[in-house]
């Protein structure tokens, strides 16, 4: 079981609410919880045994790199970052995908780091509280902002 595939499949029926914009190699969504406001990623099309940036093909690979920084740039002018952190990460779903994070000063807390940490200086049960939710209609406007961004880049 693959909760991106599972994800992608939703998006394919129509029913995933968080999805933007599709690409040659993955598929734009926001993320469920906005602690970091603007919050993406970019889910690759394809798992099967490819859950390793070395196992795409080089032509490939560097198309999915670079729609991945397409996305990034959309990320960062859409929601007004001052920096963006990329992770591809894959521990708990090891289907290839990007998590995008637009950064601004100040955005941790000065609890953690003195507000210059990485974004997992975040308690988990903080970064995915059900506050960071957006509503509907924050999420509609996340979703247009990105995508007008993402037709500019593409």
């Amino acid at each position: 079981m693959c909760l991106i595939c599972d994800r992608i499949d939703m998006i394919k029926k129509g029913e995933n609410p968080y999805f933007v914009k599709e690409l040659e190699t993955g598929y734009v969504v926001i993320g469920d919880h906005q602690h970091f406001y603007g919050y993406t990623l970019f889910l690759y099309k394809h798992h099967g045994d490819k859950t390793e940036l070395f196992h795409l093909d080089k032509a490939e690979r560097a198309k999915f790199m670079e729609e991945m920084v397409l996305v990034a740039e959309a990320a960062a002018k859409a929601f007004g970052a001052e920096k963006m952190n990329y992770e591809l990460l894959g521990m708990g779903d090891a289907h290839l995908h990007w998590h995008l994070f637009p950064r601004r000063t100040g955005d941790i807390g000065n609890c953690y780091n003195n507000g210059r940490g990485p974004v997992w200086s975040i308690p988990m049960d903080v970064m995915y509280s059900d506050d960071n939710r957006p509503t509907a209609e924050e999420l509609e406007e996340m979703k247009r902002k990105l995508r007008e961004e993402l037709d500019k880049l593409t």
